[in-house]
């Protein structure tokens, strides 16, 4: 099948190789270029999910532009060593039917891949859990999909296989602090202090907070205490920071009010 196998024939083939290469690095710099343009010409007017949108499409781009050229080289490869790619492709017959099998899982990952992107499943920096595997997206390929959780672990995973996905970078999420208090404390005393905690949650201005920071009162009456409840709303998966401002600050202002925190006692009784 392989005819006057020479020398030449593999400098030919490094020089494919090399070509292959620059060629990848000028196609991921045009479709880099493509979709900055526009993005610099609408910028303050595009919302940081449509940021992450190209981002996630130029990866996307980016994929399918190496599995073309890799096929390409491939074929310019067997040409080169004197294979009759022309006939090889025209008389696959069976072969072709086998190859279609072998790889029908690459085919599924591809589709898959476009169906996240076009139904905005998730993006490239989107939060997002799969298989009891919480992360950060750091790529959206064609094949696959990588995800990195705050250890620094990876999870590559095809695409066909994201089921079930729970997005947290879609919606706004809630900062939500039940304070539990003494049955002894002056109910007065505890609302002015969580009005005065509210109105120093808003003199900060925390990026995070996003919505209305809304004071509940009691919300629940509990054996050994009463449970008052404060909530912001907060940009998607943002609400750790406001909830520990919120508790440094209810903690203060219970201080300042002589609001008692209950904690639990142990009565020793003696027999004798």
């Amino acid at each position: 099948m392989f005819k006057d196998f020479n020398f030449d024939r593999v400098i030919y083939a490094v020089i494919y190789i090399i070509i292959a290469v620059i060629f990848y690095v000028i196609l991921t710099r045009i479709i880099k270029l493509v979709l900055q343009k526009p993005r610099e010409k609408l910028n303050g007017k595009l919302t940081a999910r449509q940021i992450q949108r190209m981002g996630t499409l130029q990866g996307m781009l980016n994929s399918a532009a190496k599995y073309i050229i890799i096929l390409a080289l491939i074929l310019a490869l067997l040409a080169n060593f004197g294979v009759d790619v022309s006939s090889l492709l025209a008389g696959l017959g069976i072969a072709t039917a086998i190859i279609g099998l072998a790889f029908q899982d690459f085919g599924k990952d591809i589709i898959a891949g476009f169906s996240i992107i076009m139904e905005n499943q998730y993006e490239v920096g989107d939060l997002i859990e799969v298989n009891n595997f919480k992360g950060r997206v750091t790529f959206v390929g064609l094949k696959s999909t990588k995800i990195k959780n705050y250890r620094g672990k990876e999870l590559v995973i095809a695409n066909r296989n994201m089921n079930a996905v729970i997005n947290y970078s879609t919606h706004n999420t809630l900062a939500q602090i039940d304070l539990p208090v003494s049955f002894d404390a002056n109910p007065e005393h505890v609302e002015k202090a969580l009005e005065k905690v509210c109105a120093e949650l808003a003199k900060l201005n925390l990026e995070e907070i996003v919505g209305e920071i809304e004071y509940y009162g009691p919300i629940e009456i509990g054996d050994s205490a009463i449970v008052w409840r404060i909530t912001a709303e907060c940009a998607p998966y943002k609400h750790f920071k406001p909830q520990r401002v919120i508790r440094r600050l209810a903690t203060q202002e219970f201080k300042k009010a002589g609001v008692k925190i209950p904690y639990n006692q142990i009565d020793v009784h003696n027999t004798k």
